[in-house]
């Protein structure tokens, strides 16, 4: 029997995504350009994950997309709601306009 005190947790492993997305970001210097390959990243990977769990793909399409946007809305509005009671301190550096302005921008 494993140890469950050796396995990773989810936590972890998307600590390790955002390590990267951070890393990236500072290369990059455009947190929106970053944000949009990371959710693109994370729907090519949910597709794959989605084909080799299912028997026909094709007939559970919208079951797989109804199930993956339920999941991401909940975890989206926990994270929202965390940087509404904790703001994230951004120094003027990057709050500047991205240097790739074929990402669209949200904008209050």
């Amino acid at each position: 029997m494993s140890d469950a005190s050796n396995q990773t947790t989810i936590f972890q492993l998307a600590d390790q995504f955002i390590a990267l997305a951070n890393e990236l970001t500072q290369q990059e210097g455009d947190v929106g350009k970053v944000g949009t390959a990371l959710r693109f990243a994370a729907a090519r990977f949910n597709a794959f994950e989605a084909s080799i769990k299912s028997a026909d793909l094709g007939a559970e399409k919208a079951n797989a997309l109804e199930w993956f946007t339920a999941e991401y809305r909940d975890m989206l509005d926990d994270n929202l709601e965390d940087h509404i009671a904790n703001p994230p301190v951004v120094n003027s550096e990057e709050a500047a306009e991205p240097a790739d302005n074929a990402v669209q921008q949200f904008k209050v």
